[in-house]
């Protein structure tokens, strides 16, 4: 393993900034720039240059192999964080042979190639560094945590206990086995396959709040829908004007709702388009309020009714504070009905989250249904006695599938993707 450096903190002035060296020579290297390293893994050094010049005084902490982030010998040195201070010990860092500058998410890499991550809690850190909103961050931890991991091997413990029952069977084919095993075999098949099953009909929900959730302000023109948009997100996002057709394309407007990642779009108004470029920007917004999670439509009183043609519709009457109808109304211009609607927005959402689980991304749904797929294949030849090879060659594959999920296995093409993601320094 090579040795590796980089800033681990956020470039420009701070109070202090963090550069961290990882590999079998950083204490080696430290110890020629500090000195006598700390005893107990931390103390105060003056680093030097390699002519004695001294460079800072810094906060020096060392690690020891297997019990640092990477798994790996680590050395942090936290600086005062000025540009000048950073500079000059990087400069001193790359003159040192030992070493090389570390790649995006090199750090994180040693972790997982020295056991200390598996590829799940990998790209839960990616999510956590991302993480805006409060849900965002409590669902990064429990993937980061091995969430994922510790299911997997539960489901795959329980899967060689069925390996291992079919294959002593086959191996006594010619003698008589005093236990039938195909009933426990068949339990234990069942048990992985429905939880199995129940992870990936949370991907859905889990995705939607690493990614956000889309609400769709939708109706016809000079219905407030700009006006509320700007009010909702406390700026002029949106162009608002008397003139029928101002709003030509979706203008999103990101925000954090109790905690979840939510994205306002608003759309052109709903009507015969009056030139081309108009009717594209109707297209898109019926496109993009079809994907939506929610959809707001703002209409007159004469139209309203309760609910809308999809579970997911909320109506309310726009421009609320020149109405007197009573049906339940809001106004941009005055916040009239916003709370509410917002409480409801929330609500909603909240139900569509409460199914996640720590299965989060799209390769995790593609691994467990390749893992489902060759437990239902074992189950319909686990109970008859002449295709027991061909069932437990099925649980391998499904074995492998949860080897997959957590990166025991085939996960070379997608390293270079998860870790491109990760900046210099993590």
């Amino acid at each position: 393993m090579e040795t590796i450096y980089a800033l681990a903190t956020a470039r420009g002035r701070a109070g202090v900034a963090v550069i961290r060296i990882s590999g079998p020579a950083a204490h080696g290297v430290a110890e020629r720039m500090a000195g006598p390293l700390p005893r107990h893994g931390r103390g105060l050094r003056r680093l030097r240059s390699a002519e004695g010049e001294v460079l800072d005084e810094a906060l020096v902490l060392t690690f020891e192999k297997g019990r640092s982030f990477t798994g790996a010998p680590v050395v942090e040195l936290h600086l005062h964080g000025s540009r000048a201070v950073i500079n000059a010990v990087l400069n001193e860092l790359s003159g040192q042979p030992e070493l090389r500058l570390a790649l995006p998410g090199e750090f994180t890499r040693q972790a997982l190639e020295n056991g200390r991550l598996d590829l799940s809690q990998v790209e839960g850190l990616a999510d956590l560094v991302d993480a805006e909103t409060e849900a965002q961050r409590r669902q990064a931890m429990r993937v980061m945590s091995g969430g994922l991991g510790r299911k997997a091997d539960i489901w795959k413990r329980d899967l060689l206990r069925a390996m291992a029952l079919l294959e002593a069977t086959i191996d006594f084919a010619d003698e008589d086995v005093p236990v039938d095993v195909t009933p426990e075999v068949l339990d234990l098949l069942s048990r992985c396959e429905t939880a199995m099953r129940a992870e990936v009909q949370g991907v859905g929900a889990a995705e939607r709040i690493r990614d956000g959730f889309e609400v769709a302000i939708i109706g016809a023109p000079n219905m407030g829908k700009s006006t509320l948009l700007n009010h909702l997100a406390g700026r002029d996002a949106a162009i608002i004007s008397d003139i029928p057709g101002t709003t030509r394309d979706v203008i999103e407007v990101r925000m954090d709702l109790r905690g979840l990642p939510v994205t306002l779009l608003d759309t052109a108004g709903l009507r015969d388009a009056g030139d081309e470029i108009e009717a594209i920007g109707i297209a898109r917004a019926k496109q993009r309020a079809e994907n939506a999670d929610i959809r707001v439509h703002l209409v007159t009183a004469e139209d309203y009714r309760d609910g809308g043609d999809h579970p997911n519709d909320l109506v309310r009457v726009g421009l609320a504070d020149r109405d007197r109808s009573g049906h339940p109304g809001i106004s941009g211009l005055t916040g009239l009905g916003v709370p509410e609607l917002l409480d409801e927005i929330a609500s909603r959402l909240e139900k569509r989250s409460e199914g996640a689980g720590v299965a989060i991304r799209e390769r995790h749904r593609e691994a467990l249904l390749s893992g489902i797929a060759a437990l239902e294949e074992c189950r319909s030849k686990a109970e008859s006695s002449d295709l027991l090879d061909l069932a437990a060659e099925d649980l391998r594959l499904a074995v492998r599938a949860l080897d997959t999920l957590v990166g025991r296995v085939d996960v070379e093409d997608v390293l270079g993707e998860i870790f491109s993601s990760f900046c210099i320094g993590k």
